[in-house]
């Protein structure tokens, strides 16, 4: 599907945590806010040298661990309104995008409109 960004979306983790499928990781908090974007937690690589928020969807929990069920980033697009994008997954609140020039990342569906096909 394709989008139209009608409200510009700034990335706020320049160092996203990205994970491979059956990586185990430490899993924290759940997301509570107003947004609707339900089913995400905060996990953390075991080493520490990334953290960031993943889909529930994605993660085989077993007490305050998980084991990752396929390669993930949580890199979102810094993008301004009125450009267009090409939605790939929907999850959660938020769509997996690629812009004109190639690059992808997260866009919260709230700054985005559907273009008519």
């Amino acid at each position: 599907m394709n989008y139209v960004v009608i409200r510009e979306h700034k990335s706020n983790y320049p160092n996203p945590i990205t994970l491979e499928k059956d990586e185990r990781v430490l899993v924290g908090k759940k997301y509570e806010g107003k947004e609707g974007w339900d089913n995400w937690r905060y996990c953390y690589k075991l080493d520490k040298s990334q953290e960031g928020w993943v889909p529930e969807q994605l993660i085989i929990l077993s007490g305050k661990y998980g084991i990752i069920k396929e390669n993930y980033t949580a890199k979102e697009l810094t993008i301004k309104a009125g450009e267009t994008l090409k939605g790939i997954k929907e999850l959660n609140g938020w769509v997996w995008c690629r812009d004109k020039e190639g690059r992808e990342g997260w866009i919260p569906k709230l700054n985005l409109k559907a273009l008519e096909k």
